[in-house]
This record gives C-alpha cells, structure tokens and sequence, in this order.
C-alpha cells in the first residue's frame, strides 16, 4: 500500500523558512518625552539663564531634529491652516521698513514655528502611547514653574539681576529694550517712578500680562490631569497648587486672564449641562468656590479700580487699535512686517501691539488674521468633541486663547503652551471617539427567550 507523504510544514533543519509574504517594515520608534520635560519642566533654569525667550525656539529646534529622524509622523487637524498662516507670514517681510526690523520678525517667526513643532510632537507622542497621560507631565511642571516664581514675584517684586544671557550678548544687542526685556531678569513688573507702585507678579515672562494668559491656558490641562490620574503624588500636588495659585494670578490685576477664564468656565458650563456631566459641573462648581474664597483676603476688585484709574492704559490701547485699523487699510494683504514706532498716538507702544490680533492684522496682514483665527476656531470645534470630563476641560483652552487674542500678544512661550494642550486634547478626543465605534461594533449577545 502506498503512502503519500503530506508536504513539509517546517523547513529542514538549518534552512530558513521562505517568506511568506513581502514583511511590513518594523514601527518606528516612540518619540521619548524628555524634550518636553526639558523645555517646559526646566523653565525656572531657563528664566535664571537669561534664555527663556531666546532660548525657546532651539528648544523647538531639538523637537524638529527628533521629528525629522524619527519620519512617518501624523499632524495634528487644521494643521494645514497654521502652515498657510506661516506662509504668509514669510512673503509679508517683503514689507519690513528696514533691515534693522529683521531679528525681531525672525524671533516671532521662530515662536510661530515652535508652536507648531511641539504640536505635532505631543500629537505624535500622545497617539503612540497606551497610557497618554504622561505626554501631559511636562505641561504640569510649567504649571509648577508659573506658581513658584509667582509668589517669587509676590514675595520679592523687586528683585532683579544680570543673567548670563545677557552678558554674552553683544552690548548693543542687549541694549535694545526689546532684547533687553527678555534676558534681564526680574520678578514683578511695576514703575519705577511711582511712589506707591503696585507690584504684578510677571516671572518667567517679561510682562505681568503673559503671565496672565499663561494661567488662564494652564489651569484647564492642571485640571483635566487629575480627571485623568485618579491616583498618584502628582494628582495631590497638583490639587495643593491650585489654592496657592490664586495669589500670584490675582496680583497680576489681568483683566483679560479674568474674562478669558470666565468665558471658558461659561461655555465649559453650558456643554455640562446640556450634555449631562456631573463630574465636570461639580468641578467648575468647585473651581468657582476656591476663587471666590480668594476675594475674601484679596481685595481684587478694588486692586483693579485703582490700577485703572492711575494709568491711562485704556486711552493709550484704544489709540494703537484705532491707528491699527487706519492704516492697515493701505496695506491689507501683507501689512508692514513688524510694529511700527510712531509719535502719532499716545501710546509709547509700537502701533502693532497690545494684542495679538492686532500685531498680526498689522503686521501680516488680513488674509494673515483669518488663518491665525480659523486655527483656533477649528482647534476649538475639534476639542468640543471629546466626551470625557477631562477633555472636555481641554476643549475649554482654545476658547480662552480666542478671547485673550485681541489683548495679549502671543508671539512667545504662550503659544506653544496653547498648541499643546490643543495637540492632547485632540488626541484625547480621537481616541475616545475610536473607543467608541469600537464598543458600537461589538455584537450584542443573543436574547435569551424567557419561557412562558
């Protein structure tokens, strides 16, 4: 009887088994997380450097180099608006006065750019990860960085000093009030002149009014961590530094950080209820609380009064917007390139600033201002649809940016913050809503008949 052998399903030994198929390339390798710690946890050694600000976008540098070497990396959505409002922003300094206006719109082209890098960074880093959350621990340290050096600003509001920036800078160079601003250092913005100087905590930034935007955009992701880590040192730190945070932002007397926080709460407050949340109304509930038990000790009502009525800062900005929208009727698609110093207002600020939404109209131009705009608009439709309490206490930071735009100015550290908490909260949202489909496509058991 014969017998037919069946076909060998292992190669013999010491021969490799044929391929069956062409093999898929291996996954690339995960972007590590300590560019991120060390550009946003070390910004108390940052600020004593002197290279906060100049520092910053080699930073952004070092994140870019990781991003090419590492190839194959997703961008954020509306990620092709903010690439079109850099090109414009490069064809408008064929508009620039004087060559001398030149470092400057490289230094905000730089911060432009260093946005967007660590966007698609955290994106990137917070998509490949199973636990996400830790994408968010560097945000966190910034947050530790802006109540430390707050109450540094609280405690000594005069200290200031010579940092080492500063000495390897070339004298005129460092003399410039602008570059001047970013690597001297000192803790509390105040004039020198008064008699009665009221003291507004600004370190690490040079004005106490970024200060202000970098809290109200902060507080949101503090917030919606210890939504996402139920557990851990961290949560309860965290926790701890809200009450201690009230003081440094308070004294600050920011209007617009006050408007800008309570038009998140608002809109954060009506998504609750009309989707329900529990969690996220007792927490604004308890947010509130913690602030309006702050006003008890801190008279900030009547800090703000007097500021107000012993500066003319609402004459002087009206001036620079009023300017703003004259002449940029002479130059509407590229603007001027840069602010403008004039003797024409009443403002010693140069026309094109006191506000982002201004410098960019004037300096950029409108079809510029659509772009910058529309990337917070989508960013802030995109983040709405996150349907976790902590997402949704993201989504809320978008929103905050689009209110602060027309007071603060964003061409610093700021924006770079605002484009993380966007990035996470982006990828917060699409894994929620993957989740989601994939619970819909699970097959429901078969119903069991009940016997009469």
């Amino acid at each position: 009887m014969s017998v037919t052998r069946a076909p060998a399903t292992e190669p013999p030994p010491g021969e490799a088994a044929a391929p069956l198929g062409p093999v898929p390339p291996p996954p690339p390798a995960r972007l590590p997380l300590w560019p991120l710690a060390l550009t946003f946890g070390l910004v108390p050694l940052w600020w004593a450097l002197g290279a906060f600000y100049l520092g910053w976008p080699l930073l952004g540098a070092l994140l870019l180099a990781l991003l090419l070497t590492r190839g194959r990396v997703p961008l954020p959505p509306a990620a092709g608006i903010w690439l079109l409002f850099l090109a414009i922003v490069v064809v408008s300094a064929t508009q620039l006065a004087s060559p001398a206006s030149l470092l400057t719109f490289a230094l905000r082209l730089a911060f432009y750019l260093t946005a967007l890098v660590v966007g698609v960074y955290v994106y990137a880093a917070a998509r490949e990860r199973a636990d996400l959350v830790a994408v968010l621990t560097p945000l966190c340290a910034f947050w530790f960085a802006l109540v430390v050096l707050g109450w540094l600003g609280v405690l000594v509001p005069r200290l200031g000093m010579t940092t080492p920036m500063e000495v390897l800078l070339p004298g005129g160079v460092a003399r410039t009030p602008f570059i001047r601003d970013m690597v001297h250092l000192r803790t509390a913005e105040y004039s020198e002149r008064s008699l009665n100087p009221i003291y507004r905590p600004a370190a690490p930034f040079s004005y106490t009014n970024n200060y202000g935007s970098a809290y109200a955009m902060t507080l949101p992701c503090v917030v919606a961590y210890t939504m996402l880590r139920r557990r851990g040192l961290l949560r309860w730190v965290l926790l701890a530094s809200l009450p201690l945070s009230l003081a440094p932002a308070f004294l600050t007397l920011n209007r617009a950080m006050f408007l800008s926080l309570g038009a998140g709460l608002a809109v954060l407050g009506v998504r609750a209820s009309l989707r329900g949340n529990v969690r996220v109304a007792a927490s604004i509930v308890g947010v509130v609380v913690i602030g309006a038990l702050a006003t008890l000790f801190i008279p900030i009502t009547d800090l703000i009064s007097q500021r107000v009525d012993s500066s003319d800062t609402n004459t002087d900005r009206l001036s620079l917007y009023t300017e703003v929208i004259r002449r940029v009727q002479d130059s509407p698609w590229l603007g001027y390139g840069a602010p403008v110093n004039v003797d024409t207002v009443s403002a010693a600020a140069p026309i094109g600033t006191q506000g982002q939404l201004w410098m960019v109209l004037f300096s950029h131009g409108i079809p510029a201002l659509v772009c910058f705009l529309g990337w917070f608009v989508a960013a802030a439709v995109i983040c709405a649809r996150a349907t976790s309490a902590a997402g949704q206490w993201l989504a809320v930071v978008p929103v905050v940016c689009l209110v602060q735009v027309p007071f603060y100015g964003m061409a610093n550290q700021n924006l770079s913050v605002a484009f993380f908490a966007v990035a996470f909260a982006m990828a917060l949202a699409e894994r929620e809503r993957l989740a989601s489909g994939q619970r819909r496509r699970l097959p429901r058991p078969p119903a069991t008949a009940v016997p009469a």
